[in-house]
């Protein structure tokens, strides 16, 4: 695996699942993450890993994210994000109160966190941040501005379309359900209707497909979700 400048990232949460897909996101951006699942694993690995990022999660065993972040700003300046699932401002104010540079409210999108870390290093380390780019024959997205291009035409785009084409991009040929749209793009505990995600898909493809361009599409497979064949 190339990592992204060697960028290591600690994830601090004791909800496996949540920890996995954040994990594989942070590969897929180039970083190599590192996985606590309670506040003292994080202060251990914190003692023996330099790190360029930390995410927190507020409500963990052993050591809560408060005192884990209080614990790591005695010694370090590294960018910290507390996440929570309680949206209450005193969380808020008090996770940024105590050293952290930034604070996310479960549930949360993968995309979401992603572009927070990439946003809070480039604050961090500006001489090193690079755009960047997917790509697909004709078709471009850029991370750091969040525009979509076919050639030289400006595609206008949602939110949630631009976080469902960069999964698409990041994967390309790789079938998701619904389901997994679901979960990355609208968060785990998204409890909405699954036809969300096929409205969204047909409105995505109609932008696209509003512009001429070859070797390239979102197809339906049948009977199991989309994928993006390049």
């Amino acid at each position: 695996m190339c990592y992204n400048n060697d960028m290591k990232i600690l994830i601090a949460d004791d909800t496996e699942q949540i920890v996995k897909v954040l994990c594989a996101y942070a590969q897929k951006e180039g970083y190599e993450p590192t996985a606590a699942h309670d506040g003292q694993e994080a202060l251990d690995y914190f003692e023996k890993i330099k790190f360029d990022m930390v995410l927190l999660d507020v409500m963990m065993p052993k050591v809560d994210g408060f005192e884990v972040c209080k614990q790591i700003r005695k010694s370090s300046n590294v960018p910290i994000i507390m996440v929570t699932a309680r949206g209450e401002d005193f969380d808020k104010i008090m996770g940024l109160d105590i050293g952290a540079d930034d604070y996310i409210v479960k549930p949360f999108s993968p995309q979401e966190v992603m572009a927070r870390i990439r946003c809070i290093l480039r604050r961090s380390n500006p001489a090193g941040a690079v755009e960047k780019k997917l790509r697909a024959k004709n078709l471009s997205l850029d991370l750091d501005g969040g525009t979509v291009f076919i050639g030289d035409k400006n595609i206008p785009i949602t939110k949630k379309e631009l976080e469902m084409l960069e999964l698409f991009l990041q994967n390309q040929n790789q079938v998701f359900s619904r389901e997994q749209l679901l979960n990355n793009i609208w968060g785990m505990d998204y409890d909405g209707d699954a036809r969300t995600v096929d409205q969204h898909i047909k409105r995505l493809r109609a932008k696209l497909d509003a512009v001429p361009h070859e070797g390239w599409k979102i197809t339906t497979v049948f009977g199991t979700g989309y994928k993006f064949e390049s």
